[in-house]
């Protein structure tokens, strides 16, 4: 029998057909969606002395970047921001990372990292200056070791990478992070990013948010193995991670950033978890994705799973709970606030600071501009 004719016999899955979201692929976990603690030889140890004060602060930290990314998303639609990118879904991956960098560590994210933004002390309403227009990002990267969010796809590996080859020439212990979502995972960037930082011995983590689409684009279009494999083809480590069980989350990627510090190299840590809302607010994922797979992973919602934890240990009581109510309110009621009160940019501010000395073309594009923009002012007269 030819080897054509063998191949001709075996099943293929069409191209519009997706695996099965119950589909238990290996992974780290520390915590089953119905809130219960299991063992983990390797990783235990790196949130054995966590306290139950610290559990409390990981389910407050996902609960108000919840909130922030709700009212963003609803400030979208009012109109008030002209695009988000919603983490829904996301919050253990993000919250749990974030929780296990230092100080003196670096974050290189893209545009999704609310929840590391809020580890990292910046400001929530500062995110949204870029989405309403009014700036290119509100903060200090310098000021919080947090760089500004990086809307290329895949080129913030690069600038990691480069960041954390500096780190090691300089004799620093620190680590650096980028993240990245499965679709970049195809860009020659983080290919590219790969070969640096395993050739070079960087201490960097690359964090890969795999949340199952890439747009409307599902895994599967992106790679033949899972994600953390990938790897292994570059000579160094990868672990895939529940990425909605934030202790799994906060151990593993404190064992990549050791690893890191410690002198060893890079890490792939793949988070599998699963983006719950749009790609961002101008998708419908309803149009190229069934109801019952999110269905299947709302039942394994990050933030429902550290509740019933906390709630089952005894570590968090009705009170607490209702506190934190309270305090998502008041977080809800400033991010309106903040947003409403943002002042309209500059319309000609995105001819500034092309070119040092300026440029003919650009000042010819300017002109056009400003014409278009007058247009407008003649219209209102002429009514």
């Amino acid at each position: 029998m030819t080897v054509e004719s063998t191949a001709a016999r075996k099943p293929r899955r069409s191209a519009g057909t997706r695996k099965s979201p119950s589909t238990k692929p290996e992974l780290v976990q520390l915590l089953t969606p119905e809130g219960k603690r299991v063992k983990n030889a390797v990783y235990d140890k790196y949130v054995a002395d966590i306290t139950p004060e610290e559990l409390r602060g990981l389910y407050r930290d996902m609960v108000l970047t919840r909130r922030f990314d709700a009212e963003a998303t609803a400030l979208q639609r009012q109109g008030e921001l002209g695009l988000w990118a919603s983490l829904l879904g996301q919050e253990a991956a993000q919250i749990g990372s974030g929780r296990a960098l230092r100080d003196d560590d670096y974050v290189f994210p893209t545009y999704r990292e609310h929840g590391v933004a809020w580890c990292r002390g910046v400001d929530p309403t500062n995110l949204l200056g870029m989405f309403r227009g009014v700036n290119n990002g509100g903060w200090d990267p310098n000021s919080n070791n947090f760089h500004l969010y990086t809307i290329v796809i895949g080129s913030q590996t690069l600038h990691a990478t480069g960041y954390a080859m500096g780190v090691a020439k300089d004799g620093a212990d620190s680590a650096v992070i980028a993240y990245f979502g499965d679709g970049a995972s195809s860009q020659g960037d983080v290919a590219e990013s790969f070969t640096f930082s395993a050739v070079y011995n960087a201490p960097v983590v690359f964090f890969c948010q795999n949340n199952q689409w890439a747009i409307s684009e599902p895994t599967e279009k992106q790679t033949r193995v899972p994600l953390y494999q990938r790897a292994q083809g570059f000579g160094f480590p990868g672990v895939r991670v529940d990425g909605n069980d934030v202790l799994a989350s906060l151990a593993v990627t404190k064992w990549a950033l050791e690893r890191a510090r410690g002198g060893e190299g890079p890490t792939l840590v793949e988070a599998y978890t699963y983006r719950m809302g749009a790609h961002t607010t101008s998708d419908d994922p309803s149009k190229y994705r069934a109801d019952e797979e999110r269905e299947a992973w709302e039942a394994k919602d990050p933030i429902l799973r550290l509740r019933r934890y906390l709630e089952s240990s005894n570590h968090a009581d009705e009170g607490f709970f209702a506190e934190l109510e309270t305090e998502s309110e008041a977080l809800g009621k400033r991010v309106r606030e903040v947003v409403r009160a943002m002042p309209d940019p500059d319309h000609f501010a995105i001819f500034e600071n092309a070119y040092a000395d300026g440029h003919a073309l650009v000042d010819e594009e300017r002109a056009e501009f400003a014409a278009y923009q007058a247009s407008f002012a003649d219209a209102e007269g002429g009514n």
